[in-house]
């Protein structure tokens, strides 16, 4: 079972890597590359750089509430430094267990609430990202052919609503205790019970959580626009509308645990998608590396923070042995 995890993840970087061989040709996609418009992708860049900044307040908000109080300036750092961790770690999952870390190592006491904070984020997210596909859907019907996805962006709704319902109705309570012997036998009867009471606890403000979903819905609605930008900076001719269907399942896509950072599987994802709505296999896979190339470039705050962290941490070393 140990080793079960990096075969499954060898196993679909290859699938994925042979099935861009097969669609992509290397020299058109150079050619693509070359040609991609450096404004578009600064915009781009800018774009996700600005939408850390309400992020960081949302997570302020979210721990404030559970009694919890930090300085922003030090959740936006610990935002960009997970960005950074992030590009090293298994999806971006990886970025979310360095936040918790980060303030729980601070916080030892009230590790359930930090952690539940962080999987709130995740959720209010997940809603966001599925209501922009909703509205995206409804504008897309008769005007792209892009069903077998629709299809599957249904099926991941339904069963976001049914998570919701079991982590925040007070009648499912009594359904998930059913599942305590399980846990007692797997060992994570605790962490799963305090992670459980950590998300169960916002329950308890409906208005908060409305107020974060809107924007988190705005910050989603801008996530999209930077695929789009990379889209249009590889001279993708769409309109905004289809990114709108593809960007909630490519972050879906990149939660997957198989692969570092995505690698090759969000290339074939741009490949799939963006294939059927009648874009060239060179300029889709050109379009996924741009915002692979983003997201790289998103990291590089992070690294200064943790470059700096090690410095100050080496002069204080320095200091005490003086």
């Amino acid at each position: 079972m140990r080793f079960l995890r990096p075969a499954a993840g060898l196993v679909a970087t290859a699938l994925c890597v042979a099935y861009l061989v097969w669609k992509v040709d290397l020299h058109k996609t150079l050619q693509v590359l070359r040609g991609a418009d450096a404004a578009l992708l600064l915009a781009a860049y800018a774009v996700l750089v600005a939408a850390l900044l309400p992020l960081a307040w949302r997570w302020q908000r979210l721990l404030a509430s559970r009694g919890v109080e930090e300085p922003y300036l030090r959740l936006l750092r610990s935002y960009f430094v997970a960005y950074a961790l992030g590009q090293l770690l298994p999806t971006s999952l990886g970025g979310d267990a360095t936040r918790i870390y980060d303030v729980a190592r601070r916080r030892p006491d009230r590790r359930g609430a930090v952690t539940g904070s962080v999987i709130v984020e995740r959720v209010l997210g997940g809603f966001a990202t599925l209501a922009l596909a909703a509205i995206g859907v409804v504008i897309a019907v008769g005007r792209y052919d892009v069903g077998p996805y629709l299809w599957l962006e249904l099926g991941i709704a339904l069963g976001a609503v049914v998570l919701g319902v079991l982590m925040f109705s007070r009648r499912e309570r009594g359904a998930l205790r059913t599942l305590g012997p399980v846990a007692r036998l797997l060992r994570v009867e605790r962490p799963a019970r305090s992670l459980y009471e950590g998300v169960h606890a916002y329950r308890a403000t409906p208005r908060l959580l409305v107020g974060l979903f809107g924007l988190t819905l705005l910050v989603q609605a801008f996530r999209v626009l930077t695929i789009y930008l990379a889209g249009r900076a590889a001279h993708v001719p769409l309109s905004a509308v289809p990114y709108f269907v593809m960007g909630p399942l490519l972050f879906l896509v990149m939660l997957v645990p198989f692969t570092i950072n995505g690698l090759a599987v969000r290339e074939s994802f741009f490949v799939s998608f963006l294939t059927q709505l009648g874009v060239g296999a060179d300029r889709a896979f050109v379009t996924g590396f741009l915002y692979f190339l983003l997201s790289v470039a998103l990291a590089l705050p992070g690294t200064v923070l943790l470059g700096l962290g090690s410095v100050r941490g080496l002069a204080r070393g320095r200091e005490a042995s003086g």
